[in-house]
């Protein structure tokens, strides 16, 4: 029998086992590996060559089609359906030409009128063009014909309403005032409005975050870098959604391309910061920079890794809204995000190390001895900053919390409902059409609603919508295929609450009534911004509570803290509500009271997609020094060490949101300012007072149970920063 002798314990002076590498470790080390770094730059390029070729057709399969903007359940939704399955309305917008004197129209501007009828008729319209209908007191008078119109481009339209503007305004009468509003009015002053405006928010957006990361990094190289990177994964993103939509069915539209690039933007400048603070706190403790980029990477991507699942699936529970363009924003948004993660861990680290440290100069970040930034030893201003939490952290949560508590008052302000001529900055022909129409006839004279019914029952439904208060006149205007199409003149202007109220009762009335008329069918521009407005509601009692419960389920996996978890989400919820109340006074002072209602829903969605990433940066950070040093000194460390970054971080987006103010609308300028305010907020109010000085108040207990006691109890600072693999 042999003896197995046991090996002998391990002394003092032999060194820990070393830590099995992860997934995490390996990715952080393949990134910044020093042959590896430019297998990813290569793979990067291919995805560039491949997809900015797809990128540049995602315009071809936008579908800006009614019915993308419509709920799929909604009256007004198979109004549009049955338009174009039995009287050839698709792809048309009807436009509505108006001509007004002011002293009464003379019989040379009705003997123009007819001319103009017969010209628009043979050149311009798709089809008819209606007789001109003269106002009591003879001094407006409007014609209304159909225009051609294109899902996939918005200029084949506007095309058109400029070649009827021309046709009617050249040679007219002097005095003759002529202005063409309607949809296709309507279409077409938008159009004008955002016409170059891609080009020069982007540029406009660009120079912003140009120059605040000069600013922050002092450096004239190193800015450039992540643009680079954004700008390539952003690319590569169009072009998976254009694959998407082309061949998968997903569906795109003009909202939902313009998210997909602010998004990217936002979200990838958001991470490129963190990363590179990370990257250059390494590079004062290792001499050699990939073993310093593969830390920071492995350092990073916890938070990272987070804020991308969580904008991801929050994104995601969009397609669970009832309006079709709700639905097919969340798959498109989730990929940008996905794909913006990717290249900030990957394509950013390895171009960083590729470049070496001189990319920061003139301020190269050198090794330095015993380097440490917590608050301690460090003298910036969010070390003090911190000691200032530290020293009354109940007097300060407690004082902010009231702050944005009444913020929140301004609440009671907001009112939704915009009228057409609330949506502009300026005067646009269509709305001055439309106030010369509501002045001289019943004001729903441009958009009348529109009743489809079997011809069994359009007498019947002719005679209960006749009889609703709020309609002017009922006519037929084509019967084919088994069906009648009746059009209703309401008294109110199409984009008023009480033309929504009279659809309303149109409805209503119609579904009381007798025989094939209760199946009528009601649409038009007034019933698709009532469906649109009651869909939104809607959307937000569900999509609200179901993000915020991902936010918190997100939140509980990343920390395995319950109380953690849930002060973090009431932050969340108390910041939104005080940026809409904010806001709101905002608007009242800048004489933009009234929102859209999708404004709410949408402003929730990038509020809490792009202010969650702040706390998640904190906190992440957070626990991993509260592992290191005790539960003091590792809140405050992870204020001192990640305060400049997400400020930083902060300022740009919220700049950049800022540069929407730019556009003469209304819609455009209130999304831009409530971003703003809601990111300004998270960044100096909740991430720096607020969250730290709960987390200080609360005490350990906050990390329970994914740190023991001893884990958050007070110790030196003697345990090692995790190790990846040496880079290959």
């Amino acid at each position: 029998m042999t003896t197995q002798i046991p090996a002998p314990p391990p002394t003092e002076t032999d060194p820990p086992p070393a830590p099995s590498p992860t997934v995490a470790s390996r990715y952080a080390a393949f990134v910044a590996g020093r042959r590896s770094k430019w297998v990813v730059l290569v793979l990067w390029l291919l995805l560039m060559g491949i997809g900015g070729s797809l990128a540049a057709g995602l315009a071809d399969v936008q579908d800006n089609d009614p019915e993308t903007w419509l709920p799929s359940s909604a009256q007004s939704t198979k109004a549009v359906q049955l338009a174009e399955k039995y009287f050839a309305d698709k792809d048309s917008s009807t436009a509505v030409i108006v001509y007004a004197r002011q002293g009464g129209l003379t019989q040379a501007d009705l003997s123009r009128i007819d001319s103009d009828r017969a010209n628009l008729a043979d050149k311009v319209a798709l089809g008819d063009v209606s007789p001109a209908v003269v106002s009591e007191d003879k001094v407006a008078a409007f014609v209304s014909f159909p225009l051609r119109t294109s899902p996939s481009d918005v200029t084949v339209l506007t095309d058109k309403v400029k070649e009827a503007g021309k046709l009617t305004a050249d040679g007219a009468p002097a005095g003759l005032d002529v202005k063409i509003t309607g949809e296709a009015g309507s279409v077409k002053d938008f159009a004008d409005v955002y016409s170059g405006m891609d080009g020069a928010l982007l540029g406009a957006a660009l120079g912003v975050v140009a120059l605040l990361l000069l600013i922050t990094y002092r450096s004239p190289v190193l800015w450039l870098i992540p643009l680079i990177a954004v700008g390539l994964a952003s690319q590569v993103a169009s072009g998976v959604v254009y694959l998407l939509a082309k061949h998968a069915g997903l569906v795109v539209n003009g909202q939902s391309a313009y998210v997909l690039m602010v998004l990217a933007v936002g979200v990838g400048t958001d991470y490129a910061l963190l990363l590179i603070a990370r990257y250059r706190e390494e590079l004062h403790r290792h001499e050699d920079r990939h073993t310093a980029m593969a830390l920071a990477v492995h350092g990073s991507l916890p938070a990272l890794a987070a804020s991308a699942a969580t904008v991801t699936i929050a994104t995601l529970c969009l397609v669970f809204g009832s309006m079709n363009s709700t639905k097919g924003l969340g798959p498109v948004v989730a990929i940008g995000v996905v794909l913006v993660f990717f290249a900030m861990t990957s394509l950013l680290p390895a171009l960083l190390v590729i470049l070496g440290r001189w990319v920061f100069w003139p301020v190269k970040p050198r090794v330095t001895e015993g380097y440490d930034l917590s608050p301690a030893q460090g003298h910036n201003k969010w070390a003090r900053i911190a000691g200032a939490v530290a020293r009354r952290p109940r007097a300060v949560w407690i004082g902010t919390a009231l702050v944005l508590g009444v913020m929140t008052l301004g609440i009671v302000g907001v009112h939704t409902g915009q009228t057409q001529a609330e949506q502009f900055t300026g005067k646009v022909d269509s709305v001055t059409g439309q106030q010369v129409l509501a002045k001289h006839f019943a004001a729903g004279s441009s958009a009348p609603a529109d009743v489809y019914v079997l011809d069994a029952g359009a007498e019947a439904a002719a005679a209960t919508v006749a009889k609703v208060p709020g309609v002017s006149s009922v006519n037929t205007l084509a019967a084919k295929g088994g069906w009648t199409h009746l059009t209703a003149v309401l008294r109110d202007a199409p984009d008023s609450a009480a033309a929504k109220d009279t659809v309303r009762d149109i409805r209503k009335a119609l579904d009381g009534a007798n025989g094939p008329a209760a199946d009528a069918v009601v649409g038009g521009q007034t019933a698709v911004a009532l469906d649109v407005s009651e869909a939104q509601g809607d959307e937000e009692k569900l999509l609200i509570p179901l993000i915020l419960a991902v936010v918190l389920v997100m939140l509980l996996v990343l920390l395995r803290a319950v109380t953690a978890s849930v002060m973090l989400l009431v932050s969340v919820v108390l910041s939104f509500a005080a940026a809409v109340g904010t806001a709101s006074l905002l608007f009242h002072a800048l004489d933009h009271a009234k929102i859209d209602r999708g404004l709410v829903l949408f402003g929730f969605i990038f509020l809490v997609a792009l202010g969650v990433d702040y706390t998640i940066f904190l906190m992440t950070r957070a626990r991993e020094e509260v592992a290191l040093r005790g539960h003091r000194e590792g809140i405050l460390t992870a204020v001192t060490v990640t305060g400049g970054v997400i400020t930083s971080a902060g300022v740009v987006l919220a700049a950049t949101f800022c540069v929407l103010a730019a556009i003469p609308t209304v819609s455009a300028l209130q999304q831009g300012l409530l971003v703003a305010v809601g990111i300004l907020l998270d960044t100096f109010l909740v991430r720096s007072l607020l969250v730290p000085a709960l987390a200080l108040d609360l005490g350990p207990r906050i990390w329970r149970p994914g740190l023991t006691a001893q884990e958050t109890a007070p110790h030196e600072p003697g345990k090692s920063r995790a190790e990846v693999p040496s880079p290959v």
